[in-house]
């Protein structure tokens, strides 16, 4: 059996930058390329700048360094895509025909390819939504995970490319700061809290959402993708989840262990995206079919991040 040699895109990211060090630990750091546009500092394995956009660059990688699977995490984020939809929608989908074409030429054995409760709209049922529920976003980004899922399933379907893929819900993690999406104040809120800094929200205190610890996030994906062929029947998207709490909930959470800290409300414009996403996620397939099972709920969650971001004494 040929050795796994894994290629990440968008490895400087939230979640890049993390998973990049999760997969060198297993397959070994020589195996792991991890590339973005911007370069990566302190790596302890092989790295390159990459555009997304540039499908012969990636091309040219994937034959260099005889890669057997992509991780593609290049994107534009919810918050952040408002703002120039048309360029995120372009480096969003992009990037990803690159990646599905150049898996499918070169006979890649794996892609994966995160998707996001951005998929979902206010049409959805917003308590415990279902795998297959109507999928009718109100952002950019969700428009273009919608689409990604379809072609992920597609290539699957004609071609027999393996693209596997979860719906990440809101993401956090004290390994680095927040990066332009609608879930980020739950990152943000421990910076402040260890800093003893007053937090303003931009979101109302009882919008509640589902949301997931990065050593969640990471094993869950490295389950997903280490699982047997035959045992997945999700093609489009899982959807994956840890927990659900309001910016009213986290805050409660910190002041048990941070007891002077405080918040306000000033909701803005996600406020109106976090209105249409869910307030909790039935992620059941995931259980059934890889035995999918979050490890940490809301207030292991904030001991954890808490110490990770206190200074030392």
């Amino acid at each position: 059996m040929k050795d796994t040699r894994i290629l990440i895109t968008g490895a400087g990211g939230q979640i890049g930058t993390v998973l990049t060090q999760a997969l060198r630990e297993r397959y070994g750091s020589d195996n792991v390329l991890a590339t973005d546009l911007r370069p990566l500092l302190d790596q302890d394995g092989p790295s390159a700048h990459l555009d997304a956009l540039d499908g012969a660059a990636l091309d040219a990688l994937v034959q260099q360094y005889k890669i057997t699977q992509i991780y593609h995490l290049t994107a534009i984020l919810s918050a952040t895509g408002e703002k120039d939809p048309q360029k995120a929608w372009n480096i969003n989908m992009t990037s990803l025909f690159n990646v599905l074409e150049v898996a499918r030429q070169r006979e890649l054995d794996r892609v994966y390819y995160p998707s996001s409760i951005a998929v979902f709209g206010k049409e959805a049922k917003r308590e415990n939504t279902p795998q297959y529920e109507v999928l009718i976003p109100e952002t950019v980004y969700g428009i273009s995970k919608v689409a990604g899922e379809n072609w992920a399933s597609y290539y699957f379907q004609r071609y027999g490319l393996d693209v596997r893929s979860v719906r990440y819900p809101g993401i956090i993690g004290y390994q680095s700061l927040p990066g332009g999406g609608t879930t980020d104040y739950a990152v943000d809120i421990y910076h402040h809290a260890v800093q003893q800094k007053p937090f303003s929200c931009f979101l109302k205190a009882d919008t509640a959402l589902p949301m997931l610890y990065m050593p969640d996030a990471i094993r869950g994906t490295l389950e997903l993708m280490e699982a047997p062929a035959a045992n997945i029947s999700v093609r489009t998207s899982y959807n994956l989840s840890g927990m659900s709490f309001t910016p009213a909930e986290i805050a409660t959470s910190i002041q048990k262990q941070v007891p002077g800290f405080s918040i306000d409300y000033a909701p803005d414009f996600r406020q109106a995206i976090a209105d249409s996403w869910p307030a909790s996620i039935d992620d059941s397939a995931a259980r059934n079919d890889w035995n999918w099972r979050p490890e940490y709920d809301l207030d292991a969650m904030t001991r954890d991040m808490l110490a990770h971001l206190s200074p030392p004494l």
